[in-house]
């Protein structure tokens, strides 16, 4: 059996190939290493994630641990990404008490020495009926402003080879956003009578927007703070009661999380009560209604002044 020997042209034309495969395995891994080289900044949650990708633009790696329309009381994260973790060079996280599945990993990257801050630590804290901090903080957008604030000097101060003068700028433009969405909201909400002021919800996540808006919180399907608490029979029929003495013909339900004990409630109360889906504890992926902050905001602004309304 004889060998076959390649032509001349058959062998350039196998040597460009491999040449061509070599330059673009080398351009990949370029790629690699300079997306690889950028600092990285941890949120925890995705409504802190995108307020942290707002401040650093490209300047960082960005990495939200909680995915879009996901509990922030509840969710986990994979090994992969809690051993990144301890890679950051900074975490920035909600605290109070929010991110209960992920205190141990919090706990393991700062014990590593990784710089964390905490958005609650910089806000005005209220408390829920229980006296708990109430972790949901950004229902009010003028508590974000302070929240801008402090993860800015965050930035700046732990994440290497960041542009201070870009980061401050990008705060400002993003401040100057929060205090229109808070203008908007008031001019929203103040066309809903104040006697018509009155919410309730799945749990307790609307005490700053209603502190800020001047509503009142008759009370919520789950009395407490947290999604993983859940409520008795007696509690629905105190909130049932309370519904139908304050007439409240509105009730809002976390769009992300099943809404059976709100219709329940519904049911159960001698009124005509409509339950709408908000956006409370969560973004929604980019095709969503919610994929931001400020559309979160505007959007629950919206169904709130409209389910309330006369």
């Amino acid at each position: 059996m004889r060998a076959t020997i390649p032509r001349p042209t058959a062998l350039l034309r196998t040597a460009a190939v491999l040449a061509s495969t070599l330059v673009l395995g080398a351009g990949l891994t370029s790629c690699a290493a300079s997306a690889d080289d950028r600092p990285l900044v941890v949120a925890t949650t995705n409504i802190l994630g995108d307020v942290v990708g707002e401040l650093l633009g490209d300047q960082a790696e960005v990495m939200t641990l909680m995915p879009p329309d996901a509990d922030p009381h509840s969710f986990e994260i994979s090994a992969r990404d809690a051993a990144r973790i301890t890679g950051a060079q900074l975490i920035v996280s909600n605290g109070l008490g929010l991110e209960e599945g992920l205190t141990q990993h919090l706990e393991t990257a700062t014990e590593e020495g990784v710089p964390l801050v905490e958005a609650g630590s910089l806000v005005d804290v209220l408390e829920t009926e229980s006296g708990a901090a109430d972790p949901h903080f950004w229902t009010d957008p003028v508590q974000m402003v302070a929240v801008v604030e402090g993860v800015t000097e965050a930035v700046i101060d732990e994440v290497p080879g960041v542009d201070a003068a870009e980061v401050r700028s990008n705060a400002e433009a993003y401040t100057a956003e929060l205090e229109a969405l808070d203008a908007e909201m008031a001019e929203a909400f103040a066309a809903i009578p104040v006697e018509q002021r009155k919410l309730v919800t799945n749990h307790h996540v609307f005490g700053y927007l209603a502190a800020r808006y001047d509503f009142a919180v008759i009370g919520a399907v789950i009395p407490s703070g947290t999604t993983l608490a859940a409520p008795s029979a007696s509690d629905l029929d105190e909130l049932s009661t309370a519904i139908e003495t304050a007439g409240v013909h509105t009730i809002f339900a976390d769009s992300s999380q099943p809404d059976r004990l709100v219709q329940v409630l519904a049911d159960e109360a001698d009124v005509d009560v409509a339950v709408v889906p908000l956006f409370t504890e969560s973004l929604t992926a980019g095709s969503g209604e919610a994929p931001t902050y400020l559309t979160m905001m505007r959007a629950n602004t919206e169904r709130i002044a409209t389910g309330l309304s006369p």
